[in-house]
């Protein structure tokens, strides 16, 4: 019995009372109640304080709505005892073949298990990288690559419709500073001061007279807009080769350029039409200004100067009712600690547009890493210059551990990791410790292979202390990932690994899987190789969400 079941008898509970009139509830019966696992032994299995949240709307002593409710559930089969606590609290203690039943459930759910409908219908568009294609992904890229996928994951996992996009800053003098940085480095020259002076420019240079042959031949302003086309073709597709080995893959990876072609999608220029339109833009000292400031901006926002430059702003604007006009009910922003500023002007400009920001738009911000390596920080890359890359973090850590290690954390913390540390295989490396739970279950159950002992149903067998942690542990899961998705928080997936492994590794100190020496195969042992079954699904789906690999030996 799962806690979302236990919460539906619960449900069930208040609706016959309601409905026999032993209690009145003026805001109707609750969809759902919180089901939790007490922290206390002695608790029993898990505890609700239903009671509490509606015995004083209700009319009704706490104490007197939890002896109703406890009333009832004790008479549901696969409920041993339920007990009012306190001021109202109901702590519920499963029989054990109730609990047992959920490693059947796990293992017959398999790869799908920890999955929910809780946001289906919802159409949500996750931005989580927005980097120009002038050079290497860097240390924070590599932060929102980890998070944001994981976010998306989840998302999905909670039964949203997800679509990850990239946006290319494809767009402006920096283009241009590049383009030019890398046809010098191609003519022997040196750099512009206004240009990128890593040494990554001196191989794109190479890449593009290779893939390219003639190129440099061609009238100066013809070569001009070729290298910079061919270098940026080039460095775009490092960036998504990278992050493909990094295992963050997007669904659109969309130009800033198409905001400007009204061919190819809604233009600026189609925006500011329909913002025009819905009162919200004026003219002031030649420019063209957005009204925000009635919408909570600190101040309006200039979209076209008097000089006729579009601004950042006007791109902005334009991209969001572009994702707006595909179909997405919600635009997730994952943006870097330095665009804080972002959040009030992104939500009022979305006002602007006719929508309620509290529901179309969210914008999370992320801090800061620093990564110490022999105990000093890493600050400069060897190829580009003045960031840590991507590339060199993935050299240097690994995938897995830097991926675990970076979506562990809120993203709204400061972190200073040690590269040491997270590449460490011992028990206090957190993906260390997880992945090892996941390889230790694949080698219990290869061995049972060997022996010719496969796992059984025999729920009313398991009956250990440890192995009833363990299978409250294991039932915990959807919750856990429909409140990750819901909070927009997948660290809490990586802490619930954690806290799983941690069960596992008790039950498996405590409580003997496999037979010893002559001893002869039980119905024991196959129960709990079926509850080692379902930790192995658990962690590995959990695992997946965070796309760090669940190795099946180490």
């Amino acid at each position: 019995m799962t806690p979302e079941q236990l919460s539906d008898l619960i449900v069930a509970a208040l609706a016959d009372l309601s409905a026999g009139g032993a209690v009145t509830l003026p805001d109707g019966v609750p969809g759902a109640v919180t089901v939790e696992r007490p922290r206390q032994k002695g608790h029993g299995d898990y505890a609700t304080n239903v009671a509490l949240q509606l015995g004083k709307r209700a009319g009704v002593p706490p104490r007197d709505l939890a002896a109703l409710v406890a009333e009832r559930l004790a008479a549901v089969d696969g409920i041993a005892g339920v007990h009012v606590a306190g001021p109202g609290f109901l702590n519920i203690t499963l029989d054990a073949g109730a609990q047992g039943v959920l490693a059947d459930d796990v293992v017959a759910a398999g790869a799908s298990y920890g999955r929910s409908e809780a946001l289906k219908g919802e159409r949500v568009n996750v931005e989580f990288i927005s980097a120009n294609p002038t050079g290497p992904l860097h240390l924070g890229h590599t932060r929102w690559a980890a998070v944001g996928d994981a976010l998306a994951r989840v998302l999905e996992a909670a039964g949203a419709v997800v679509e990850r996009e990239f946006y290319i800053n494809d767009r402006g003098a920096q283009l241009d500073h590049f383009g030019d940085s890398v046809l010098a480095r191609a003519l022997g020259e040196q750099v512009p001061d206004e240009g990128y002076h890593g040494e990554y420019v001196a191989d794109l240079a190479s890449a593009v007279v290779s893939a390219r042959p003639g190129i440099l031949d061609r009238p100066d302003d013809e070569r001009r807009v070729a290298v910079r086309e061919e270098a940026y073709r080039i460095q775009l597709a490092q960036q998504q080769e990278e992050l493909a080995e990094f295992h963050t893959t997007f669904d659109v990876w969309f130009s800033e350029r198409r905001l400007h072609d009204s061919e190819s999608g809604r233009s600026v220029a189609d925006s500011l039409e329909k913002l025009r339109g819905e009162g919200h833009l004026y003219d002031a000292d030649g420019a063209v200004w957005m009204r925000t400031t009635d919408f909570g901006d600190d101040k309006d926002r200039v979209l076209i100067r008097s000089n006729g430059e579009l601004t950042y702003f006007a791109s902005d604007t334009a991209y969001y009712l572009d994702k707006r006009s595909r179909g997405f009910d919600r635009c997730i922003y994952l943006l870097g600690a330095d665009h804080h500023g972002y959040v009030g002007r992104l939500r009022a400009m979305a006002a602007c547009a006719g929508d309620d920001p509290d529901a179309t738009i969210e914008v999370l911000i992320g801090q800061l890493v620093k990564i110490l390596a022999n105990g000093e920080e890493l600050k400069l890359s060897k190829r580009a210059g003045t960031l840590v890359t991507l590339r060199e973090l993935i050299d240097l850590i690994g995938v897995d551990p830097l991926r675990y290690t970076l979506a562990r954390y809120p993203s709204d913390s400061p972190l200073t990791l040690d590269a040491g540390e997270m590449t460490r295989q011992v028990s206090d490396n957190p993906v260390f410790y997880v992945q090892y739970a996941h390889a230790r279950v694949c080698s219990i159950l290869r061995n049972a292979a060997s022996l010719g002992l496969q796992p059984a149903s025999h729920p009313d067998l398991l009956t250990h202390e440890t192995e009833g942690h363990l299978l409250r542990a294991l039932a915990e899961l959807p919750r856990v990932v429909a409140g990750a998705a819901a909070l927009r928080e997948p660290h809490r997936v990586a802490r619930y690994l954690e806290d799983t492994a941690a069960a596992y590794h008790r039950f498996y100190d405590s409580c003997r899987v496999l037979p010893l020496g002559d001893e002869e195969p039980s119905d024991l042992h196959r129960a709990r190789l079926r509850l080692v079954q379902a930790t192995r699904v658990v962690l590995a789906n959990g695992l997946g969400l965070l796309a760090v690999s669940a190795p099946d030996r180490m």
